[in-house]
């Protein structure tokens, strides 16, 4: 699929959950998000018919998200029906990592091909401060555990937060010369919950390139990718800057976002979604509001006037 600017859309990311058993400060309020009804959201039935549909018309790359994923029950059926589908080059989820330990064995072998983590500190109490209550440890026993099954490659997303973890920043660079992982920095968004903290704490990814002159760029394996990558000699993986807001990605955005309710997002930061859940049931007409959906996928995101989304990211998917 294309849309009216020549952009190849072949990535989906997909939220099975709003829920999630971490409360990020910046992500979502202390007492999490009310729980929606079970018609309120998609059941894996209809996910599966979703995703069926989005392949079948030239989507190649899945990514299950949340909140976070492996806290709804019954997500490895829906990892094994969707990595089976015909057509699907590349399979992935996005996890806090808390529960991956638990998982990554049978993620793997149901299909899942490779695993991101959300990890915004290395210190045991900041991430226990910034994630109200998480513990460290368990983070690091999922690494381990999903290296040692082949979940590979690792990467891992690092917000950067003024103020809270700009003093890491080399401890998490220095992750990437003895392990194959990569750490990608993103710049803090303002979305939701986390506009306030945006105006407060943002600082510009421009800080690792300019404070850390041993990194050196290299090519991207994606020309799709919105990270750009540098290298410490002779490491192992690679350290990804990605830049929403100084230095937006848009002209080569490839991505569509499935909310947990069934609504296609065009742009992370709009609040247009169109409603896909209805038309389940009919798949032609199904195919035919996404063909037509695709066509209107804007040109580029406007957070340059302040017209901020109002859901949160863990009410969108991550």
């Amino acid at each position: 699929m294309k849309d009216k600017f020549g952009r190849k859309i072949n990535y989906l990311r997909i939220s099975v959950t709003d829920l999630c058993n971490l409360r990020c400060r910046y992500c979502m309020p202390k007492e999490g998000v009310c729980k929606k009804k079970h018609k309120e959201i998609l059941s894996f039935e209809d996910i599966e018919k979703i995703a069926e549909t989005f392949v079948s018309l030239g989507i190649d790359k899945i990514r299950l998200t949340g909140g976070e994923p492996l806290v709804r029950k019954g997500i490895l059926n829906l990892v094994k029906n969707i990595g089976k589908l015909d057509g699907l080059k590349d399979f992935a989820m996005t996890t806090n990592g808390i529960l991956l330990e638990k998982y990554a064995r049978d993620l793997k072998k149901a299909g899942l091909k490779r695993i991101n983590i959300s990890l915004d500190s290395l210190d045991d109490e900041k991430y226990s401060y910034i994630t109200r209550g998480g513990k460290l440890e368990k983070v690091f026993r999922g690494i381990k555990k999903a290296k040692s099954v082949g979940l590979m490659p690792i990467k891992i997303n690092t917000v950067l937060i003024g103020g809270y973890n700009d003093e890491e920043i080399l401890d998490f660079i220095n992750i990437t010369k003895d392990e194959n992982i990569d750490v990608r920095f993103i710049e803090l968004m303002p979305i939701g919950q986390a506009s306030k903290w945006n105006e407060e704490r943002f600082i510009s990814n421009e800080i690792v390139v300019n404070n850390f002159s041993e990194l050196i760029k290299v090519k991207k394996d994606n020309s799709s990718s919105p990270a750009e990558y540098f290298k410490i000699p002779n490491s192992k993986g690679k350290v990804g800057i990605i830049n929403p807001i100084t230095c937006k990605f848009c002209s080569n955005c490839n991505r569509i976002r499935l909310t947990n309710e069934g609504k296609l997002k065009l742009c992370l930061h709009s609040n247009d979604e169109i409603d896909l859940k209805k038309h389940i049931k009919n798949k032609d007409k199904l195919k035919n509001i996404i063909i037509n959906s695709i066509k209107d996928k804007p040109k580029a995101h406007n957070l340059e006037d302040g017209k901020y989304i109002t859901k949160n990211m863990v009410q969108i998917g991550g």
